[in-house]
């Protein structure tokens, strides 16, 4: 079974509706989540795979293309990466859906720890500097990292609220995974996180 299938006819996989309703209590989420770093190979469906990014960074105020994490003085200026087994894909929020970047199997390239390159899905953040256009440059590392904080823990709450393991990730190759996913020279990579089905049981 495999998440996304590929046409070769558009580089665009149209996600599935968002489900925005039911699953845990926010204090449940909050009392489950925790890191998890053994992951089973079970691919994740489309379906799971559009209710995480819509968590993560979707749009949930449409007539002000609000999102569902805060960003500093609203420049949403990271993007998120889905990268899979089936490509690399750019997730586009206002359209929700992927954008294929790459058909091949980058998981590799997303972290140093062995796990990355089997996890189901690997969440990468990148930050365009070009759109925080009126902070110092020396802030911009500082709050890039901040927002893509605020979004990995979205995507921590959601995963405890639906019974799925993640673990945010700074130990990063930058240099080689920007390059593997065809970064502008103003973007730059803050977190990656891996998602899947836990190994082992969470306790509850």
């Amino acid at each position: 079974m495999s998440t996304v299938q590929l046409n070769l006819e558009t580089d665009d996989v149209v996600l599935p509706p968002a489900r925005t309703e039911g699953g845990a209590t926010l204090a449940s989420a909050l009392r489950l989540r925790r890191s998890t770093r053994e992951f089973l190979p079970d691919a994740l469906s489309l379906q799971e795979v559009s209710d995480l990014l819509w968590a993560a960074f979707g749009v949930n105020r449409p007539p002000q293309h609000g999102r569902t994490a805060p960003s500093a003085h609203d420049w949403q200026e990271v993007t998120v990466f889905a990268v899979l087994p089936e490509g690399a894909f750019r997730y586009d929020p206002q359209a929700h859906r992927l954008s294929l970047v790459k058909a091949e199997d980058l998981r590799g390239f997303t972290g140093l720890q062995a796990f990355a390159a089997s996890a189901p899905l690997d969440l990468v953040y990148v930050a365009d500097f070009a759109a925080m256009h009126d902070a110092r440059a020396d802030e911009r590392p500082f709050l890039a990292g901040a927002d893509a904080g605020c979004i990995a823990q979205n995507v921590y709450l959601h995963c405890a609220a639906h019974g799925l393991g993640t673990v945010v990730r700074a130990l990063i190759d930058r240099r080689r995974l920007a390059q593997a996913l065809g970064l502008q020279p103003t973007e730059r990579i803050a977190l990656a996180q891996s998602v899947g089905r836990c190994a082992t049981p969470v306790d509850t």
